[in-house]
């Protein structure tokens, strides 16, 4: 095992005032602190060798959620080097340029996936660490790490140019950690379970790392599924619970399969939860508000993104206000700007985010970096809301999300939450498709749950809203296409119309 400097991590310092308390939880093991520290160390050992630091250099990792996937993210820490974490059903090509991206030439992966990479890794001079068959290493002096350095890449979706590696620093992480844990009252009490994949900030900071950062305790669910996760709910143990909207929409529909008798038994047992969280995509307010009835419980929606963390949020204690993020988090600073990038007040501009969380920079793009930053340090996000009566409202993304039409600006999320409103539709999604005369025409990508037309969707809506923001074509699918974490891939609609 490996002997600990005196300049400890914040992880580090954690895991041994914890001690022999349970971290994590997965089948039928059970891993305290102290033994997941351990092991971290001696995955570290593995990854030093003969050197005394890994000074920065990225290690990518492609492991199950559970005890393999924190103790090799811990290890690449405490040794010195950058976390880039795989998601588990990327395809090679996609590996290939997170490798090629980073410069990544150490991968730990998991037993079932050398088939998958050890030809590549042995072509491309990487090395492949197997998990399971990891040795005990020596005995090592670990490195000192600074809070301001590089500690983890993650990647952006690439809806629309190729994906960019965020680097954070230890500094930044645990910024976005503290935040949360004032915020959000975590505790040595809460058990939550990650259903989330962990090549993203939702479930690597929020689920896991917030989690640990207090002395709770992480259950892992191997792969998901309603029946599970409600198995689990009625356990009794857990008390925290945070998923993605379409993972809300899933266990609604399952509920909803139920007698009343078990729904009751289950919402019973939910109304015990502490805290019950949705992020990732927007929340539809007929979502939050069924969730509501069926489990009791208020979903507190958040707002953040890779680059920042988590920057806006509903308040724990006090309203939770359907349709809106809520207000800043501790540390962090927002505001609003127009298109010349001035900070206005009482209309919709772009959210602009600043402050300690905010990542350091995009890996190897120096450019890009600059150009997703203002002159004094604001970080563009790109999306646009509203501050109503001290709430923030997002109003959607400007790529995406915003519609030009005719000199209006539509937000395509408020479209989507009237359109919902009618009983035959399931779910939907607005995109607006060049248009010579108007610059922009809204569309409507539509999953019904009962037949109707596009003349029944058009009255209604026309009944609902201006005729300017009424979509003046829609098209019929059986699901939408969405990413790992839930997000509609817009992008994809759109070339369904031509």
């Amino acid at each position: 095992m490996a002997n600990l400097t005196k300049m400890m991590l914040y992880f580090q310092k954690n895991a041994q005032k914890f001690g022999e308390s349970t971290a994590l939880l997965s089948g039928t093991q059970s891993y305290s602190y102290s033994r997941l520290i351990n092991h971290a160390e001696n995955v570290a050992g593995i990854l030093l060798g003969n050197q005394s630091d890994l000074n920065q250099s990225p290690v990518a990792y492609m492991v199950e959620p559970g005890f393999s996937y924190v103790s090799s993210q811990w290890g690449i820490w405490l040794a010195g080097g950058i976390a880039v974490p795989v998601a588990l059903a990327h395809p090679l090509e996609s590996i290939k340029y997170i490798l090629q991206d980073t410069g990544a030439k150490t991968f730990i992966c998991s037993a079932n996936f050398t088939s998958l990479l050890s030809d590549f890794c042995r072509e491309a001079g990487v090395r492949l660490i197997v998990w399971e068959e990891m040795p005990q290493s020596n005995p090592i002096s670990l490195p000192e790490v600074q809070l301001d350095r590089g500690a983890m890449i993650l990647y952006t979706s690439g809806t629309t140019s190729l994906p960019k590696g965020v680097l954070s620093t230890h500094l930044c992480i645990e910024s976005q950690i503290k935040s949360l844990v004032e915020a959000w009252k975590y505790s040595a009490n809460d058990h939550t379970l990650c259903v989330l994949p962990l090549h993203h900030i939702h479930g690597i900071i929020n689920v896991i790392s917030a989690t640990l950062y207090v002395g709770g305790k992480v259950e892992f669910l191997a792969q998901f599924s309603a029946e599970e996760i409600f198995a689990r709910f009625n356990q009794g143990a857990l008390n925290v619970f945070m998923a993605v909207p379409t993972i809300y929409f899933k266990l609604i529909a399952y509920l909803e399969s139920l007698d009343e008798i078990k729904r009751q038994e289950l919402k019973t047992c939910m109304q015990a939860f502490r805290l019950m969280i949705s992020g990732s995509a927007a929340l539809p307010v007929s979502v939050m508000e069924k969730w509501e009835t069926l489990s009791g419980q208020r979903l507190l929606e958040r707002y953040g993104m890779t680059e920042i963390g988590m920057a806006i949020s509903n308040p724990y204690e006090g309203e939770r206000k359907a349709g809106h993020v809520g207000m800043p988090l501790p540390s962090v600073q927002v505001r609003l700007v127009d298109e010349a990038n001035k900070p206005i007040q009482n209309e919709a501009g772009e959210i602009q985010i600043k402050g300690p969380t905010v990542f350091k920079e995009y890996w190897g793009k120096a450019v890009a970096t600059k150009e997703a930053f203002t002159e004094d340090g604001w970080f563009k996000t790109g999306d646009v809301a509203e501050l109503v009566d001290g709430y923030y409202r997002i109003l959607g993304r400007n790529s995406t999300d915003i519609i030009k039409s005719g000199g209006y600006k539509l937000s395509a999320l408020e479209i989507e939450e009237v359109l919902r409103t009618h009983s035959s539709v399931e779910d939907c999604s607005v995109v607006g498709l060049p248009d010579e005369e108007w610059g922009e025409i809204v569309a409507a990508v539509v999953v019904l749950k009962s037949n109707t037309s596009s003349d029944e969707l058009n009255t209604f809506m026309r009944s609902k809203m201006p005729a300017y923001r009424v979509p003046r074509k829609y098209l019929f699918l059986s699901e939408l296409p969405r990413n790992a974490m839930g997000k509609v891939t817009k992008n994809d609609l759109k070339v369904l119309f031509t």
